[in-house]
């Protein structure tokens, strides 16, 4: 499984590693260029992921028609330009025009789908924390390099990296990645969208990675600039940065380890969701109130050990809740309302600091995660199920589609693999007793 994941996740990562390269740094850049304003720059760090949000359906509709691999290098490509054009952007405009490219190259939902055509069901879970673990360990290596890089070499370098990373990407693609195959399900239901913002686990989970997302572009907008800006006391040199960035980037990584075990093995995630919460509540409260360089660190560190603690377990945790025909279409939904959040969050505190002050913003954000943290209590930790597959000649359908038992979540036909696979509750009914009530 790990070796069908990992190049998937690795072109995923290459590909997030280029985008938070530069954002520990971006918005207080991007301030500088022609025709900036807090507001333009707000909608530069959020930018990539509106049209992210825009062309995630399309591009996996595409990947259904042409092919998973075809549509990766289109969208890997894309990216390539936006982000050459960003590196030699000389004003607020065509850095935006930069960003908005970047961001079409939507393959997030494209490396989900090729995941679930090389991976079992019963492993997937454990497939989409890897991925997310991978996601989250390039956030936190970006926090470390792209200061530095960006104080000792200039922005625009920061660029050129992201640019060369998704070469690499393309190599990754041909040369590790398997062509996956054409596995089509047979269901007993259909998915609905509306089922899926009935269910209140996975409302609560795409509402937990929407303010995730919404908050990490609200932090790098107003970190450089608070700590950059004279205006609000620091008065740092861009090349300082990285004073703020190193420690959060240790911290985040030291967290996430154990936060996946707890969250995966313990099964545990709503106690880690839980926590997370309160980090991001204090994070927001110190960064909009303090007056020491000293105490606003912690402030950051705080906040990446919140967003890498939630990384690894919020896409792990959709599957999980998801039943398998709402997997694709929850994920879908769920990611296209982070990207919006992504950049309504980025906008909004560019927005913000033009018209109001830190202190107003951090107390803001802390009232509104104190009233995620309340909704998130209704979170439930995830049923450990088990599943049974059967060669479809052994199983009596007439049997199977009667078959009602509470602790069966659901059955669906593999065609392509010529089996069906029975979902049930771990501890609450034997496999021997279950098989035998279907075979014939």
């Amino acid at each position: 499984m790990f070796k069908k994941v990992f190049p998937l996740s690795a072109i995923l990562s290459l590909r997030f590693l280029g985008l938070f390269l530069v954002l520990p740094v971006l918005s207080a850049y991007a301030l500088e260029l022609e025709g900036a304003t807090p507001f333009l720059v707000g909608v530069i760090v959020g930018g990539y992921a509106l049209t992210q949000a825009i062309f995630q359906v399309p591009f996996g509709t595409m990947s259904d028609k042409i092919g998973r691999k075809p549509t990766l290098l289109f969208g890997l490509v894309i990216f390539l330009i936006g982000s050459i054009i960003c590196a030699y952007s000389t004003d607020i405009y065509t850095l935006m025009i930069g960003r908005f490219l970047q961001g079409a190259g939507a393959i997030g939902s494209v490396v989900t789908a090729m995941i679930s055509d090389l991976v079992e069901e019963k492993v997937r879970g454990k497939a989409m924390a890897i991925m997310g673990g991978t996601i989250a360990i390039s956030f936190a290596l970006a926090m470390g390099l792209g200061p530095v890089i960006g104080a000792k070499y200039g922005v625009d370098t920061l660029f050129i990296i992201t640019a060369a990373l998704s070469l690499i990407a393309m190599i990754v693609l041909f040369t590790k990645v398997p062509t996956p195959p054409r596995i089509k399900h047979l269901y007993h239901k259909t998915s609905k969208t509306s089922d899926i913002l009935k269910d209140p686990n996975l409302l609560n989970m795409i509402i937990i990675n929407a303010m995730q997302k919404g908050l990490m572009t609200v932090a790098f907008v107003l970190i450089p600039i608070i700590l950059t800006n004279e205006t609000y006391g620091f008065a740092w040199q861009k090349s300082e940065l990285y004073m703020a960035y190193l420690p959060a980037m240790l911290f985040g990584l030291i967290a996430m380890g154990p936060a996946a075990v707890f969250g995966e093995k313990k099964n545990k995630p709503k106690e880690i969701f839980l926590f997370s919460i309160v980090l991001f509540i204090g994070s927001f409260l110190i960064m909009g109130l303090t007056t020491s360089s000293g105490v606003f660190i912690v402030g950051v560190v705080m906040f990446f050990v919140a967003f890498n603690m939630m990384e690894p377990l919020v896409q792990s945790m959709i599957t999980k809740f998801a039943k398998v025909h709402q997997k694709g279409a929850a994920l879908g939904i769920s990611n296209s309302i982070a990207y919006f959040s992504t950049f309504i969050g980025g906008t909004l505190a560019g927005l913000f600091l033009d018209i109001s002050n830190r202190e107003t913003i951090g107390i803001g954000i802390a009232i509104i995660s104190t009233l995620w943290l309340l909704w998130t209590l209704k979170l439930q930790n995830p049923t450990k199920y088990s599943h049974l597959y059967i060669p479809h000649a052994d199983v009596d359908i007439e049997k199977l589609n009667a078959l009602e038992n509470k602790h069966i979540a659901e059955w669906y036909i593999n065609e392509t693999e010529n089996i069906v696979v029975l979902k049930y509750v771990t501890d609450a009914i034997e496999e021997d007793v279950l098989k035998a009530q279907i075979v014939h």
